[in-house]
């Protein structure tokens, strides 16, 4: 019996095919900035080290030194329950009263410019009502430790800061962070236009007390510049 091929329209084809960073600057017209120095790169990056209470001193301590001794052994689920998940507290990218929810593994579409786009957002602080989120400011894209990870994960984030674009219907910038086992690098989109920071090591403690520094200044200071 001959079995029958699925046929697939133009519209899935493009949703599903992997996207790569080039194919995005080309299709999109997006400019990279290779000088990170930025005004709102630096204005993000200008942080002191965080001041913690007793019991957030004893979680960075505790999470920090399995981070050291685990992470080379850790699967992509291992990264988000066992360090992700603690960084996220400490840096202050929780749920609060003003309807501003963090989403973990919510995929989102939408038509940018007539090409459809969808990507897995694995972490998403964003603007919603329960489990639908309305208005992105803040992805997180990251993988398995020294494991070949799938796609481009800077492509993904791109993609997904043009889907908030789309989404948000307004010119503000999005903020996010792609992780790659120990690297960290910060990443900001405005209109065309996107940069990265430099890459800051999870498992050097001063770097991940930057880390946690630039998380909270998201929040507690740039995040209500976002919100209408």
């Amino acid at each position: 019996m001959a079995t029958k091929k699925k046929v697939i329209d133009i519209d899935e084809e493009e949703e599903s095919k992997e996207w790569q960073e080039a194919n995005l600057i080309k299709t999109f017209k997006l400019t990279s900035i290779t000088d990170y120095q930025t005004p709102l790169m630096q204005e993000w990056l200008a942080v002191e080290n965080p001041i913690f209470d007793i019991v957030e001193q004893a979680n960075f301590d505790k999470v920090y030194k399995k981070c050291v001794r685990k992470i080379a052994g850790w699967s992509e689920e291992d990264l988000k329950m066992k360090f992700i998940t603690y960084i996220l507290e400490l840096g202050s990218l929780t749920d609060d009263e003003d309807g501003i929810i963090g989403y973990f593994d919510k995929t989102i579409s939408a038509t940018v410019e007539g090409t459809p786009l969808k990507v897995k957002s694995d972490f998403m602080l964003a603007k919603g009502i329960l489990n639908v989120h309305e208005i992105p400011y803040f992805h997180f894209q990251e993988y398995k430790p020294h494991k070949k990870p799938s796609g481009d994960s800077t492509a993904q984030l791109l993609a997904a800061f043009l889907i908030g674009q789309a989404k948000n219907g307004n010119t503000k910038p999005l903020y996010g962070v792609e992780i790659m086992g120990r690297q960290w690098t910060f990443m900001i989109m405005e209109g065309k236009d996107y940069c990265t920071s430099p890459t800051f090591i999870c498992t050097k403690k001063d770097d991940l007390l930057q880390i946690i520094a630039i998380l909270r200044k998201f929040k507690l200071e740039i995040l209500p510049k976002l919100i209408d």
